[in-house]
């Protein structure tokens, strides 16, 4: 024997052979984890199996090449026929209505202020089109500051306002999708699927490890450029009383500018990181307006005795319906002193529930006071009217990029302010699209109040007249 020593044990694995090891063992892992994540399902994935979604993805909107007026964005429209054909329809009607443009897009905003679903038809309801502004966000706020020689009652008294992007612009990057029952994939499924339903998500990332793995199993399920996210499902109908009582729900009252309406408050379907997120400090509540408890609408709407009906509203601002004109942003678009912030104007901003393209005449819309939307030849659809009660006076919130909830510090209101105060009722303030609210044939009962919106159909001008819109 020499005395060397014999080495004990199993094969050496070297550097390189360990990182072949490595990379043969992730090879094989990482497909079944991309087919087959280990996570949990999404709620998303739940609903589908009974429901539909609704709604138009981004290759399918409408809008796009909105800031040049081609025709990037007028498959749909051309789908339903030309304006001639669409004037002929109108007479059929028994509308002499000249064509003033198409619509070439059609939006609602199931949640106030925050993301919307662009769709190709809707319902059109005495409170506009149908699911939009059914819910809106509101803070308990403190009356404070509250003089010296208040009552013990009223310097306690805390009292709900709605919110929206002017105060909270992160509001913008609340996700909102709508599904509805799909009868073919209900097939099967004991549980009730009548009713549709909202998903709601929003980014959020825990700290820590915790975080981390939310991190990648959000690109696993959903691709590289995701981010982590809680969702919550929220009823679109209005629930019964023994369901409002299981869930904790409770009728209080919120201000909405200056209308205080009683509607229900379903905070307790929130998820906490919901306020954090935005940046809510007060106690966070979401409202579901009750149709029972609708705001009747006047100032330039018309009266009941003109309209048939008395007109009202949900959470939308002031009226039911809000319509914009390409051919006006574009003009205005111009005047818009522009940065990296802000290079063109996207229309979403005015959160609009029917947008047209008038043509090559800005703000010819500033003259109608009765429109009839007339749809194209073989359309399922009768022509729909509206009342054109007023323009539409702009605050802040168009400052707000829909995509990302950045605020800009100045503009487009500066801009509003500077070129669009046109309307002697609204002094120093910027106008931009016009108020509507839905006229009907008949109105002897509740189901005669209702017609439908398409994009493609032609706006006919049955009534021009001058406007002055009266405050609140």
């Amino acid at each position: 024997m020499d005395g060397s020593t014999v080495p004990r044990g199993g094969p050496v694995i070297d550097a390189s052979s360990a990182f072949i090891l490595l990379v043969t063992i992730v090879a094989f892992f990482l497909p079944l984890f991309i087919i087959f994540p280990p996570i949990p399902p999404s709620k998303r994935e739940a609903v589908l199996d009974t429901h539909s979604q609704i709604g138009l993805g981004p290759s399918e909107s409408g809008l796009r090449g909105h800031h040049t007026g081609d025709d990037a964005g007028h498959s749909a429209v051309k789908s339903q026929g030309g304006s001639q054909n669409g004037s002929q329809k109108g007479t059929q009607n028994g509308s002499n209505a000249k064509s003033q443009g198409k619509i070439r897009s059609l939006w609602i905003y199931p949640i106030k202020s925050c993301k919307g679903i662009e769709v190709r038809q809707s319902k059109v309801l005495p409170t506009g089109l149908e699911f939009d502004r059914l819910f809106t966000f509101a803070q308990l706020k403190s009356p404070f500051p509250v003089g010296l020689q208040a009552s013990g009652d009223e310097k306690g008294a805390h009292a709900w306002h709605f919110i929206t992007q002017r105060q909270f612009p992160l509001l913008a990057t609340i996700q909102v999708e709508l599904f509805v029952p799909d009868i073919i994939k209900a097939r099967g499924h004991a549980s009730k699927v009548s009713e549709p339903f909202l998903l709601v998500r929003f980014p959020w990332q825990e700290r820590g490890l915790r975080g981390v793995l939310g991190l990648v199993a959000a690109k696993l399920a959903r691709g590289w450029r995701a981010r982590p996210e809680k969702e919550f499902v929220l009823p679109v109908a209005f629930p019964p009383q023994d369901e409002i009582d299981a869930r904790g729900y409770a009728h209080e009252e919120v201000t909405i500018w200056r209308d205080t309406v009683t509607a229900l408050n379903m905070e307790t379907e929130l998820p906490r990181e919901l306020a954090l997120y935005l940046g809510v400090s007060n106690r966070l509540g979401l409202f579901r307006i009750d149709p029972a408890r609708l705001r009747n609408v006047y100032r330039c709407a018309p009266a009941k005795h003109d309209a048939g009906y008395q007109p009202v509203a949900g959470f939308q601002d002031a009226y039911p319906l809000h319509l914009l004109n390409l051919s006006s942003v574009r003009d205005f678009d111009a005047k818009i002193d522009k940065d990296e912030a802000l290079r063109v104007l996207d229309p979403r901003r005015f959160r609009a529930n029917i947008i047209i393209d008038g043509g090559d005449t800005p703000y010819e819309e500033e003259t109608w006071k009765k429109i009839r939307l007339i749809p194209g030849p073989g359309n399922k659809h009768e022509s729909s009217t509206f009342h054109v009660s007023c323009r539409t006076v702009r605050c802040k919130l168009p400052n707000v990029d829909p995509d990302n909830g950045y605020r800009h510090p100045v503009e487009p209101d500066r801009s509003l302010r500077k070129h669009r105060e046109v309307d002697e009722g609204a002094k120093l303030m910027g106008c931009m699209g016009m108020q509507l609210t839905p006229l009907f044939s008949k109105t002897d009962s509740p189901e005669d109040l209702e017609s439908w919106v398409e994009v493609g159909m032609s706006v006919g001008v049955l009534e021009r007249g001058h406007h002055v819109y009266i405050r609140q």
